[in-house]
């Protein structure tokens, strides 16, 4: 017997017209439907601002995520970054693999923001910081309707790196499914001197814990 044969049907009574009750296969297709557009949305990596996440290393992806947030991934395990290439915000060409032999740190960020507003001056002391240790900081700037907001929050928090500009996210879907791929706005990824993804933290970064984040992949061999 099929779901709509089994499906209660509606009845009319006298005097008033009732609002049919939905089948067992419409609330089967709308159940089905949003589940879909919602796998879609985390599909772009693009579907919120937010200061937290969490994520688990199961089945292939070889990632372990501790409770502060920061996923990380052992050194043999690791996979490589994607081809991370185009204009800066400042209509520059970079392309990401040009820094190969140096510990890269990838911050996705848009100047609507809150949370990304937070964490700047952090991310920019720790930039500062580490550059003569041969960390190289690098910026996604993505969602943004053109250059000039993205510029001018660079310019208030003095930031002394590039930002790829990145408005519809096609860079973040770069990331193979099962790395440890942007899926928040904030997020910051580490990459090891080879290219290869070595953390993440999908939150909004105190100074402390993107040093916590930071500092094992520097002192790597």
């Amino acid at each position: 017997m099929s779901a709509v044969s089994r499906a209660p049907q509606c009845s009319n009574r006298a005097n008033r017209t009732p609002r049919p009750h939905p089948t067992r296969t419409s609330r089967v297709r709308r159940r089905a439907a949003l589940l879909a557009a919602g796998t879609a949305v985390a599909a772009l990596t693009l579907s919120a601002c937010g200061s937290g996440g969490t994520s688990g290393g199961s089945g292939n992806t070889n990632f372990i995520t501790g409770a502060d947030g920061i996923a990380t991934v052992k050194k043999g395990e690791r996979k490589p970054a994607p081809d991370l290439s185009g204009k800066t915000i400042d209509g520059k060409q970079l392309d990401l693999s040009s820094y190969k032999g140096k510990v890269v740190v990838l911050n996705v960020w848009g100047s609507w923001c809150a949370p990304c507003r937070a964490e700047a001056p952090n991310l920019v002391k720790v930039a500062k910081d580490t550059a003569a240790k041969g960390v190289q900081f690098v910026g996604i700037n993505t969602r943004d309707t053109s250059t000039q907001p993205a510029q001018s929050f660079e310019k208030q928090f003095a930031v002394p790196y590039p930002s790829l500009y990145d408005p519809t996210g096609k860079l973040m879907l770069r990331f193979k499914k099962g790395t440890l791929n942007p899926q928040l706005i904030p997020t910051t990824i580490i990459l090891d001197r080879d290219g290869n993804i070595a953390a993440r933290a999908l939150q909004a970064l105190s100074e402390d814990k993107l040093r916590k984040m930071l500092d094992p992949v520097l002192a790597e061999k």
